[in-house]
């Protein structure tokens, strides 16, 4: 039924948005090649190029947890030619983990289309920490307090925010060891220093189908359609407990509405091709596809509610 009117809109659009786009469209990722915010890109911007007709390039603008490639696509010319890929870091947790912003989230960003989902999965070395499911690991971990370190992506990133929360939560006595992005994996895998994490999907699972990383839960209020399989945090003792990750297509400010229609309906038009959603699942991620003003509202919603942990946990990047 939604599928049928996104196709009446797209037949309702003013003849200025039907004749765009005329030359490259430019996705902008603000991390680098073969991560999990580039790999969507790519997914989606090939299944747009198709549809358009008309390339449509990724470009890594990597730094700043994502704020570099914000900033330049919040003040690019607002004609639909330049876009981003973004993510929950740079759309919503780093407004309040920096004590100053190059760009308003809120203001300067034209919302298009949430493209996904993507859980954190908590993982661990089995040599590490033998903990074999989510109870396990709680209880192990409160049994001796202060002895696991657990690694994450960097300070005030939804992988160390989601421990911070599941310490508040669960009254759990842990200590963060940050790193720069997936070195923290190396060194997960290793086990001599860091025994868990909270990791994207994508960057894990092929390590937890290998054996040398255990998955005990997601992050998730409902499980993903990747590992069914593992319960979610909020199911297992903890209701409400939620801290994914996301990635979603916004604009600069001042984007001409009919444009950003016409690319979110596309959008969700190619989410729900069983190819790309196959590609999706098979990455950890769980396509959604949606209109501008529900992102808008998404993004608001998830601006409050990482503020809220920013400030409970202390985190801050300066």
């Amino acid at each position: 039924m939604r599928f049928a009117f996104l196709a009446l809109l797209a037949l309702a659009l003013p003849a200025k948005a039907q004749d765009w786009p005329q030359r490259d469209v430019h996705i902008f990722v603000g991390f680098s090649a073969g991560g999990t915010t580039d790999v969507i890109a790519r997914l989606v911007g090939n299944e747009l190029s198709k549809a358009w007709n008309q390339p449509v390039v990724i470009e890594n603008k990597a730094g700043a947890t994502g704020n570099i490639a914000a900033d330049f696509v919040a003040h690019a010319r607002p004609d639909g030619y330049t876009l981003l890929m973004g993510s929950v870091g740079p759309l919503a947790i780093n407004a309040s983990l920096f004590k100053s912003m190059p760009y308003d989230n809120l203001k300067d960003l034209a919302p298009v289309s949430l493209v996904a989902h993507v859980p954190n999965m908590l993982v661990v070395n089995p040599r590490a920490m033998p903990a074999k499911t989510f109870q396990e690991f709680i209880s192990l971990v409160k049994q001796n307090p202060g002895k696991y370190f657990f690694a994450s992506t960097g300070s005030g990133t939804s992988s160390h925010l989601s421990a911070e929360l599941l310490k508040m939560q669960a009254g759990l006595d842990m200590t963060h060891v940050p790193y720069k992005g997936a070195v923290a994996l190396n060194d997960l895998l290793g086990g001599d220093s860091v025994s868990l994490m909270f990791a994207t999907i994508p960057s894990v699972i092929n390590h937890v189908r290998q054996g040398s990383l255990r998955a005990l839960a997601v992050t998730s209020l409902k499980r993903t359609e990747a590992t069914p399989e593992l319960p979610t945090i909020a199911e297992s003792g903890y209701p409400g407990f939620d801290a994914s990750s996301w990635f979603g297509l916004v604009g600069p400010a001042g984007l001409a509405p009919q444009i950003a229609r016409k690319i979110s309906i596309e959008t969700a038009r190619s989410l729900k091709k069983s190819e790309l959603r196959e590609k999706f699942i098979q990455q950890g991620a769980d396509p959604v596809g949606s209109t501008p003003e529900e992102f808008a509202e998404y993004m608001r919603a998830e601006t409050a509610k990482w503020a809220r942990l920013v400030k409970a946990t202390g985190a801050r990047v300066d």
